[in-house]
């Protein structure tokens, strides 16, 4: 088997309402989703959920190549970019390309990948998380209520730009997961999308830990900070979690040295071999792994394998548009199908008949990081609102 081309293809999806977190908020809830198939000369096509950059110049790394070599292959893309370095959207697409080949190297094993890759279990514990910030608290009730249905008695609220709002959010929520429940206490997390400085982190934290018990809050500071997350997790009672958004395992080394985190976590559009590479490396220090992202198929048939996964995070309750998998959520957990490779599938015609989106990002989406964070003297209102924000008012004393 020989791999021979590759096709890509952009989808939405489709939230219908806002999403976003601390950095801003995407109001329409339509989020472009970029996919990349992967075509071999037995008909095998392999689907990737994943960044198009520099396409071209990684699938010359594979192509012609046996696509049942994952591993060879993985690595040989890294060293493709060694000189520029594969950080950010670049290795996004090292991700989409990665979790294809292995879609194909389970369909031609005919087995669904948490099998080939050797795991008992189909289950993979999830929670909740909604994208909240700028939803009201009738909104944000409503659609905790949804998961709840699901079985969900976790979840993972986005905040950090007022005290008093997290701690009355996550009350909310609380109790909404506590009733569906029948008194069970939920796991509730908190999101700070990197937002805060690491004094402000400790006294938001220490804040809410007076009336809430947080499970873990999540990068609360830099992501490359290690120092300063190290402050944070010596500073409060709630478990430290981040790696989202670390590119390669160099990445995690500093804050693994530091003691800085008590939960590694791992983002889908990274690939399965990354997230294999990772839990491993958080398994040698004696720390859990957790699956970030929306539709993270791949990494949830790769967390089924592995012995220190925690739990997968469940954003959407639907697909994006023209993608069908082969799972389904049910008593709080993931169940992955018996179709054999990732249980993915490509609609091309109801996603060329999409109308196309711009590929820029909103300046006041959360893909672009505030003038002012970590630098707010006052709370702040929800992005997405019209409230005036006194951290960005500039006035000039006579």
């Amino acid at each position: 088997m020989k791999i021979t081309g590759y096709r890509t293809l952009t989808t939405v999806q489709e939230w219908g309402r806002p999403v976003g977190d601390a950095n801003g908020v995407i109001a329409d809830g339509t989020v472009t989703v970029p996919i990349v198939l992967v075509d071999t000369d037995e008909g095998v096509t392999g689907v990737g959920l994943g960044s198009h950059v520099g396409l071209e110049t990684l699938f010359a790394a594979v192509e012609g190549e046996d696509p049942r070599s994952v591993a060879f292959l993985y690595d040989r893309m890294l060293r493709y970019t060694f000189k520029t370095g594969h950080a950010g959207a670049l290795f996004g697409t090292i991700g989409a390309l990665d979790t294809a080949l292995w879609d194909i190297k389970a369909q031609a094993a005919g087995q669904p990948l948490w099998l080939l890759l050797g795991g008992r279990d189909r289950i993979v514990p999830a929670y909740a998380s909604g994208l909240d910030i700028a939803l009201s608290d009738d909104e944000l009730v409503a659609a905790y209520r949804d998961y709840a249905e699901r079985g969900l008695r976790a979840a993972k609220l986005k905040g950090g730009l007022d005290v008093d709002r997290d701690r009355s959010r996550l009350s909310l929520v609380r109790e909404v997961l506590t009733e569906a429940a029948k008194g069970e206490r939920p796991s509730l997390m908190l999101d700070a999308n990197e937002c805060w400085t690491r004094k402000q982190a400790v006294r938001h934290i220490r804040e809410l830990e007076r009336s809430i018990d947080l499970t873990w809050v999540e990068e609360p500071v830099r992501r490359w900070d290690a120092e300063g997350m190290a402050v944070v997790q010596r500073g409060v009672r709630a478990s430290v979690a981040s790696g989202e958004n670390l590119t390669g395992l160099e990445q995690y080394r500093p804050l693994l040295a530091a003691g800085a985190v008590d939960i590694v976590q791992t983002s889908a559009v990274w690939g399965v071999t990354h997230f294999l590479r990772v839990a491993a490396l958080a398994n040698a220090h004696e720390l859990p792994v957790s699956l970030i992202g929306n539709t993270p198929v791949g990494l949830l048939h790769a967390a089924a394998s592995v012995p220190n996964h925690l739990a997968g995070e469940l954003q959407g309750l639907l697909p994006p548009v023209g993608v069908s998998l082969d799972l389904h959520v049910e008593g709080g957990a993931f169940v992955l199908g018996d179709a054999p490779g990732l249980g993915v599938r490509i609609d091309e015609r109801t996603i060329a008949a999409l109308e196309p989106r711009p590929s820029e990002p909103d300046p006041d989406g959360p893909a672009i990081r505030p003038e002012t964070a970590g630098r707010r003297l006052h709370a702040a209102p929800p992005p997405g609102t019209d409230a005036p924000n006194l951290n960005e008012t500039r006035e000039e004393r006579p």
